[in-house]
């Protein structure tokens, strides 16, 4: 199944160039007046290799067919990440290498699809929006309604976005999952 570049997700699994790898990172850059190119970090299964890559936009991408059970993140153990199936309760253990980025969007009780390739676990596919709590940012302003003033938000698993000048701490507030932005206050 080809998806364009655009559509890229961490913890997705792709072929490239006749491997399978699992997408750490993806990040979307436009460079001044050239055009806009999909960065992507990328880890081949076979042999646990990271590289980067760039991709056009139209560029289509080979997106692997796995298994994919339901599953719900139940905690984290160090660089353990625990994974319980939803219709048997048997649980699943991913380490943080093999999730790459995706960790800093796993909170206890989140409802995700863990990829199984040949009964292996081999990545997650996150929801498009995460609801999380801010746990640290600068107080925020009454006068500071929908305004284009950002600040520092560091949220619940350590992952640190920019956020509207009237978020304050304690609230919780929706992120996308591909570009970790700041969507909607929750």
């Amino acid at each position: 199944m080809a998806i364009p570049a655009t559509q890229l997700r961490p913890g997705m699994i792709i072929k490239h160039n006749g491997e399978l790898h699992s997408v750490f990172k993806v990040e979307h850059r436009t460079p001044g007046n050239l055009r806009a190119f999909i960065q992507a970090k990328l880890r081949n299964l076979r042999t646990g290799a990271m590289y980067e890559h760039r991709f056009r936009s139209p560029d289509p991408i080979e997106r692997v067919v796995v298994d994919e059970v339901a599953m719900e993140f139940l905690y984290s153990d160090g660089d353990d990440y625990y994974f319980m199936n939803t219709e048997n309760f048997e649980q699943t253990n991913l380490n943080g290498e093999t999730l790459g980025d995706a960790v800093e969007y796993l909170i206890p009780n989140l409802p995700i699809k863990v990829s199984f390739f040949d009964g292996i676990p081999v990545g997650i596919d996150l929801p498009q929006a995460v609801e999380m709590t801010v746990v640290e940012t600068e107080p925020g302003l009454k006068s500071a309604t929908a305004s284009s003033v950002t600040k520092p938000a560091k949220l619940e698993t350590g992952l640190v976005v920019q956020v509207p000048a009237f978020i304050n701490e304690g609230e919780k507030i929706r992120v996308d999952t591909a570009e970790g932005a700041y969507l909607s206050r929750a």
